[in-house]
């Protein structure tokens, strides 16, 4: 090999694992896998089901986008246990972003729910399963408290029909 050529060959690996180490700082800074806990985006998603979550301030959020962020500390529902990290997270759906006409449901008539439409920097979010707990019931979420964006779903949980011994959990008499 001449020369030259194995200094093209060095200067285009040292360029590509430069590259690499960009892509990673990249990944590591703006993308986070969440695990799903609860069923409130029921159908979508499913308790244990894993997302990749892009970090997104507020402005970049669109109706309709799965969104994790911190719920309310205040008010009746008090968040559950918090994850690994210590931080309590949900994932919910952005039903209205600033500016935006509350959904019908969400409680209004008080500033921190912005007399019929969202304030700057809240939004009210909705979880796909119409049991959740979500801004029907606390309110506002505000902005400074998003994480991000779901981006995808990476593992999908096994369905109580894929899983014999659930399903069978799931219709037996509850009858004491």
């Amino acid at each position: 090999m001449s020369t030259s050529r194995g200094l093209r060959l060095a200067g285009g690996t040292a360029l590509a694992a430069a590259g690499a180490l960009l892509a990673l700082g990249w990944a590591r800074k703006n993308l986070v896998v969440v695990t799903v806990q609860g069923t409130s985006m029921l159908p979508t998603l499913q308790d244990g089901d894993r997302v990749l979550v892009r970090r997104r301030p507020l402005a970049q959020v669109r109706q309709g986008d799965v969104v994790v962020l911190e719920p309310p500390l205040d008010g009746p529902y008090l968040p559950g246990p918090a994850g690994p990290d210590g931080r309590i997270w949900n994932v919910k759906r952005a039903a209205a972003l600033p500016g935006d006409t509350l959904p019908p449901g969400i409680p209004n008539g008080d500033i921190r729910r912005g007399g019929g439409t969202v304030p700057p920097g809240a939004l009210a979010v909705l979880g796909d399963n119409p049991d959740s707990i979500d801004s029907r019931h606390r309110g506002l979420f505000s902005g400074d408290r998003l994480l991000g964006v779901v981006v995808r779903r990476l593992s999908v949980t096994q369905r109580p029909s894929q899983r014999p011994e659930a399903w069978q959990m799931a219709t037996r008499s509850r009858d004491v």
